[in-house]
């Protein structure tokens, strides 16, 4: 091999060597985003229905009032309604009366204090004598307000709801 074919040679072996490094790098570059959109998804789906540390280990009822689909989670004088379904909610409005609702239907107590926001709402019991009983694990209810729902001034007390199990198949 002469002289100048073995510089040729060279200036092409690098030029090639730069070429395959950019392409490996971007390559590289987008397997590593890809994986850090799917982690971050990953991560972001984990805490749809996580419950508060409070409220860890205790079984979730599953109770659809007026369309909003809510796990509900007793523990004591207390609980927390986590709303799952997909609904325009920007504010806590409605899907406060509901929430309401739906945890006074699963304890069996009324709901003292509500707060919270539209997607997470925590609440305080008034169980008369004592804590709820437990309701059944793994049950799931479907419930519908039996005339006017009432939460445009707040007012629950004449909420009247007809609930059924719903089949799971």
């Amino acid at each position: 091999m002469t002289k100048m074919k073995a510089e040729q040679f060279v200036c092409h072996f690098w030029a090639f060597q730069g070429r395959l490094n950019t392409q490996l790098t971007m390559i590289w570059n987008e397997v590593r985003m890809k994986r850090t959109v799917l982690l971050l998804i990953a991560i972001a789906l984990v805490g749809c229905n996580t419950p508060s540390l409070e409220f860890r280990g205790v079984a979730p009822v599953t109770i659809t009032v007026d369309g909003s689909t809510f796990d509900v989670r007793i523990k004591d004088l207390r609980a927390q309604a986590i709303r799952t379904n997909i609904q325009y909610a920007p504010r806590m409005g409605p899907i406060g009366g509901r929430a309401k609702a739906a945890i006074e239907q699963v304890s069996g107590c009324k709901v003292t204090q509500v707060g919270g926001d539209q997607a997470l709402i925590s609440a305080v019991l008034n169980c008369g004598k004592g804590p709820p009983p437990p309701k059944p694990i793994g049950q799931d209810y479907e419930c519908y307000s039996v005339g006017d729902l009432g939460v445009d001034d707040g007012d629950l007390s004449d909420l009247v709801l007809d609930c059924s199990p719903i089949q799971r198949t």
